[in-house]
């Protein structure tokens, strides 16, 4: 019932407190700086939001019939993605107790695009968020952000 006579009768959208906004930010990351800077404005929106802050690195899978290369790239990228978790560490100590963020930090095999889709499905993510790229070549085959725009499953946010 309401108090519009105009709005009797007709279907009134309900709101849920507590629902709305988004509950899981997914960034992708990969030490490159553009990625810390999509990093970093999405724990922002992250915190205002009071969403979980799902920091991806995707681990690129090895060349095909490249022997003798995949045990040394696996270590390579298991490093790399070492290195990745202590550096959010610190910036988040950093950040002191003034900060409050609540973050997760995922690795997932693949290339870049079908890696961070992947989380961000598995994740249910109610946002994307990457860095522009800073290679040339992306002008020849797509750029990941373009290639995730195109997908159109998420909302996807390019920080330059």
């Amino acid at each position: 019932m309401t108090d519009d006579p105009d709005l009797e009768g007709q279907d009134q959208p309900v709101f849920e407190r507590g629902t709305d906004g988004p509950k899981v930010i997914v960034a992708g990351i990969d030490g490159s700086e553009s990625s810390w800077r999509a990093a970093a404005y999405a724990a922002g929106l992250a915190r205002r939001q009071r969403s979980l802050l799902a920091l991806v690195y995707v681990q690129p899978l090895s060349l095909a019939g490249t022997a003798g290369l995949s045990v040394p790239m696996a270590e390579a990228t298991s490093q790399i993605a070492e290195e990745i978790v202590d550096q959010i560490r610190l910036s988040t100590e950093r950040l002191g107790d003034d900060f409050v963020l609540r973050w997760e930090f995922h690795t997932f095999p693949g290339d870049p695009f079908s890696g961070l889709a992947r989380a961000a499905d598995d994740l249910r993510a109610d946002a994307v968020v990457v860095g522009a790229s800073e290679q040339a070549g992306h002008r020849i085959v797509g750029s990941l952000a373009v290639r995730l725009v195109k997908a159109a499953r998420w909302p996807v946010t390019v920080v330059p």
